[in-house]
C-alpha cells in the first residue's frame, strides 16, 4: 500500500472518531443567525424551513418516522408517544424553538446549510446541542450524530444516552487556500425503529481565533470628576500572523454595536465624564480584509465602564413607620436632606433626598378562601377579590410567589400560605391563610386474621365520618354497598379483602384486611345410639360444625353381613330426624355393630369420604 495513502486513511479515521475539537480562543458572531430556530408563541412553526434534505416537515406534531418539527414545547405529545420526554428548547426563552427529529428507518441527513463568503486559511467551529428524546430506562435505539463538511464526516458524537440532558458536540476545521464556501450537515448514523429520536438546538458556526480579552475585571468604575480610563487588548495566541482590531461601543447595553472611528490600536482611552454605564469590545481578525468580513473575525469580551455620578437626587415617598437610609443616616419624616458620601473608589457623591412620608392607609386585601374538599386533595384556592386602602400599583405575593391583583391561587392542599400586599409607598398588609379540611376521612377494617374454615369475620369500618357507600374488592365477597358496619364476612379461602369507602362529601378512604383460613374439618360421627323412643339419641347421623360443613351428600349404613339398612342423600348436618332410626323394613333392627360410609361437602367446596362403625343399643 502507498505510504502517503495510508497516512491519509489514518488521518481521516482520527478526524472522525477522536473527541470533538473545540475552539480554545475566542469565537466570532454566529454565522447561522437562525441556528437557535428563533422563538414564537405558536407551539409549532407552521412554514417548512426546508433545512432537512432527508426528512419531511410535519406541522401537525408529533412527527412520524422520517419527519421533523420545529416546536417550543413537547408537553402535549407524551399521550401519543409515552416513551418520549417532555421538555423545552435549550435556552431561557420559554417560547424558544428547537428541532425535533423522528428518525427515519435508514440513516441520513437531517440538517444541511451552505455557507458562503468565508475567508480562506481561517479556523472555524461548527457545533450543536443534541438531546436524546427517549425517557431514561426506555432502552430504545440511541442517536449517533455525525458532523460533515462538503459530504466528508469530520466528527461523530457516538451513542447519545437517555439521560434527559442536552449535550454539546462540535469540531474545528480550517478552510483551505481559495476555499470561501462550505456545506455543513448533520446526519443520524443509527437506523430508525424504536428510539433513535433526537432534538437539536443552538446550531453554531463561528470563526475561531486567539484568546481575545480586555485586560482587568469585567467592570471598571471611575469617578465623574476623575481622570480617563484606558482599555487594553490582551491577545493570547499565535493563530494570526497579521492581527488587526477594531474597537466598538454599544449604546443599548450590548444588543447592537458600532465601530469607533480610528480606534484600531491595542488600547482605547475612555474620556467621557458624564455619569452612567459604557460598554466596549473589540473585533479581531487576521489581516485588514478579514476584519471587514463578519464571517472571518472574532469578538472580545465586553468591558463595562461605570462613571460614578457626583450628584444624586432621590425623590421618594414611604409609608409612616418605615425608614429611608442614605449611607449611615436614617430618615423617617418628610423633608429635604443633603448628604455627602464617599465610595470605595474615593469618589465623593452629594446626595439630595426629597422624602415624603404618608400615613398608613390600612391596606387590606379582601379574599375568598376555599378549603380542600378532602384531606388528600389539592382543590383548595385563595382568590384576591379586591384591595382597599393604599395607593396602586400594588405588589401582591402569595406563598412567596408574585401574583397579579385579582388573581386566584389554585391547586392548594392543607397547609399554611403566607401573603403580602404592598402599595406604591410600601404600606403593607400581610398575614397567612391556614387551609384545613374536616377530620381526614379514614377507614379501618381491623387487624389481619387467622380463622378456621366456617368462622366469619365481623366487619367494622372503624371510620371517623359517615359513610355514603361501600365497595368491597374483589366483587362478590361481601354483598353490601351501604350501612355495612357490623356486616359479617364468611371466607372459604385465604385472601385479602379491600374496602373503598366514600363519605357524603365525596372523599374516599381505603383499607385492606388479610385473612388466612385454616382448613380444619369438623365432622363428629357417633360411636353408638339407642333408638328406644326416649327422645335421646334415637337416630344415627353425622354431626358437624356448621357452616364448616355445608351438607352430607350421602349416608349409607350396613349390617355386619354387608346388607344395606339405610340410604340417605343430601342430608342436613346435625338433623337427627334425617338419619337412621334403627329400623329395617319397619321393624326394629337387632342390637350390635353396624357400619357406615358417608360423603361430606365442606364450605370451601371440598367433598371428603368418611366411614366407620357404631353400636346399636337396645
Amino acid at each position: 500500500m502507498n505510504q502517503s495513502f495510508l497516512i491519509l486513511v489514518i488521518l481521516a479515521f482520527i478526524s472522525v472518531y477522536l473527541p470533538a475539537q473545540q475552539c480554545t480562543g475566542n469565537l466570532g458572531e454566529n454565522i447561522f443567525e437562525a441556528g437557535d430556530f428563533g422563538s414564537g408563541q405558536a407551539t409549532v412553526l407552521t412554514p417548512d424551513p426546508g433545512i432537512a434534505p432527508g426528512f419531511s416537515y410535519q406541522p401537525n406534531p408529533p412527527p412520524d418516522d422520517g419527519f421533523y418539527t420545529i416546536t417550543n414545547d413537547m408537553g402535549a405529545w407524551t399521550a401519543i408517544f409515552p416513551a418520549w420526554d417532555a421538555f423545552q428548547d435549550n435556552s431561557s426563552d420559554p417560547d424558544g424553538y428547537m428541532m425535533v427529529v423522528n428518525a427515519a428507518f435508514s440513516p441520513g441527513k437531517f440538517y444541511e446549510q451552505q455557507v458562503d463568503d468565508l475567508c480562506e486559511n481561517t479556523l472555524y467551529q461548527f457545533s450543536a446541542d443534541v438531546r436524546n428524546i427517549l425517557l431514561p430506562g426506555t432502552n430504545g435505539l440511541t442517536p449517533n450524530v455525525s458532523f460533515s463538511i462538503d459530504g466528508i464526516t469530520q466528527f461523530t458524537s457516538g451513542s447519545i444516552a437517555e439521560n434527559r440532558r442536552w449535550n454539546n458536540y462540535g469540531f474545528t476545521f480550517t478552510t483551505s487556500p481559495g476555499q470561501t464556501s462550505v456545506t455543513l450537515a448533520l446526519s443520524n448514523n443509527a437506523p430508525g425503529g424504536f428510539g433513535n429520536d433526537l432534538a437539536i438546538d443552538n446550531i453554531s458556526f463561528r470563526a475561531c481565533g486567539p484568546l481575545a480579552r480586555i485586560a482587568g475585571a469585567e467592570m471598571l468604575s471611575i469617578c465623574e470628576d476623575g481622570g480617563p480610563a484606558t482599555l487594553t487588548a490582551d491577545i493570547d495566541g499565535d493563530q494570526y500572523d497579521d492581527p488587526q482590531m477594531q474597537w466598538q461601543q454599544s449604546f443599548d447595553e450590548g444588543i447592537t454595536w458600532q465601530d469607533l472611528p480610528g480606534e484600531m490600536g491595542p488600547s482605547f482611552l475612555h474620556t467621557e465624564r458624564a455619569s452612567g454605564f459604557y460598554y466596549y469590545r473589540y473585533l479581531l481578525a487576521n489581516g485588514p480584509v478579514n476584519l471587514t468580513n463578519s464571517k472571518c473575525r472574532v469578538v472580545s469580551n465586553v468591558k463595562t465602564i461605570y462613571v460614578v455620578p457626583k450628584r444624586y437626587e432621590i425623590i421618594d415617598t414611604i409609608c409612616d413607620g418605615l425608614v429611608f437610609e442614605v449611607g449611615e443616616e436614617e430618615y423617617r419624616i418628610s423633608g429635604v436632606s443633603v448628604d455627602t458620601l464617599s465610595s470605595s473608589l474615593g469618589c465623593d457623591s452629594i446626595v439630595t433626598l426629597r422624602l415624603t412620608v404618608v400615613p398608613d392607609p390600612g391596606v387590606t386585601g379582601n379574599f375568598t378562601v376555599v378549603d380542600p374538599s378532602c384531606s388528600y386533595l389539592t382543590d383548595g384556592s385563595v382568590e384576591l377579590i379586591s384591595i382597599t386602602g393604599g395607593a396602586g400599583p400594588f405588589l401582591y405575593t402569595f406563598d412567596s410567589i408574585p401574583s397579579g391583583a385579582g388573581s386566584t391561587a389554585t391547586g392548594l392542599g392543607e397547609g399554611t400560605y403566607p401573603y403580602r400586599i404592598e402599595d406604591r409607598f410600601r404600606c403593607v398588609d400581610e398575614g397567612e391563610f391556614i387551609l384545613t379540611t374536616p377530620n381526614p376521612f379514614t377507614i379501618e377494617l381491623g387487624e389481619n386474621r387467622v380463622l378456621n374454615l366456617g368462622e366469619n369475620i365481623l366487619l367494622n369500618d372503624g371510620t371517623n365520618d359517615a359513610v355514603a357507600s361501600y365497595r368491597y374488592i374483589p366483587a362478590g365477597l361481601v354483598d353490601c354497598t351501604s350501612g355495612c358496619d357490623g356486616e359479617r364476612f364468611l371466607p372459604a379461602e385465604s385472601g385479602t379483602l379491600f374496602l373503598l369507602a366514600t363519605s357524603p362529601r365525596g372523599c374516599e378512604a381505603r383499607d385492606s384486611l388479610r385473612y388466612v383460613v385454616v382448613k380444619t374439618r369438623k365432622v363428629f360421627p357417633p360411636n353408638a345410639f339407642s333408638p328406644n323412643g326416649d327422645g335421646i339419641n334415637d337416630q344415627f347421623t353425622l354431626f358437624a360444625d356448621v357452616p364448616n360443613v355445608t351438607a352430607i351428600n350421602s349416608l349409607r349404613i350396613f349390617d355386619r353381613w354387608g346388607g344395606q339398612v339405610f340410604d340417605g342423600e343430601n342430608l342436613e348436618p346435625n338433623l337427627a330426624a334425617a338419619g337412621w332410626d334403627g329400623r329395617v323394613d319397619g321393624e326394629p333392627a337387632s342390637s350390635g355393630v353396624y357400619y357406615y360410609t358417608a360423603s361430606v361437602l365442606f364450605l370451601d367446596g371440598l367433598v371428603l369420604p368418611y366411614s366407620g362403625s357404631f353400636t346399636l343399643l337396645r
